[in-house]
């Protein structure tokens, strides 16, 4: 199986929580791609660039995004057959992005966001949560959650071994 990783608006391809969810997704045997986003503040033309990747995957993934990237990950679900869908403080909702309504077509869907999240309101996680009657993580912790990352790691490596049982 293979991970898509989708970063954040003002992240890169290569950040703190990627890396670190990067060697659990390695440890349970999945490779991993983490697409660059940095030349563009487009969160459509990120999901574009998310399904062109996506178009010739002969192995079974997971799409996992952060912030914008959730935005880019759940967006990209609804035509692409992920396996399943993580999300951490995912931008759903929000003004100014091309899509407020969701309709992936994952069988498995989780999110993680934090109380005390200054960026996006929990509030759109667990309305978004209760729509599509999925798993949501609410866990201390800001937009980022960097000061949670062993909490985060722990629910990511149990998401994956459901995923992968």
């Amino acid at each position: 199986m293979k991970i898509y990783f989708s970063h954040g608006k003002e992240s890169g391809p290569r950040g703190f929580k990627i890396k670190r969810l990067a060697v659990s997704a390695e440890r349970h045997g999945c490779a991993v791609e983490s697409i660059d986003y940095t030349d563009t503040m487009d969160p459509d033309l990120r999901v574009g660039r998310l399904l062109a990747a996506l178009e010739n995957e002969t192995d079974s993934y997971v799409l996992v995004g952060s912030s914008m990237g959730g935005y880019v990950s759940l967006v990209a679900s609804e035509t692409a057959a992920a396996k399943a869908v993580f999300l951490m403080a995912p931008a759903l909702y929000m003004p100014g992005l091309g899509q407020q309504e969701y309709a992936s077509k994952s069988p498995h869907i989780e999110i993680v966001h934090g109380w005390s999240d200054e960026v996006i309101p929990v509030e759109n996680s667990i309305r978004y949560s209760k729509a599509a009657n999925c798993t949501l993580h609410l866990i201390s912790g800001d937009h980022a959650l960097n000061a949670e990352i062993d909490v985060l790691e722990g629910l990511f490596d149990a998401f994956l071994a459901k995923t992968l049982g």
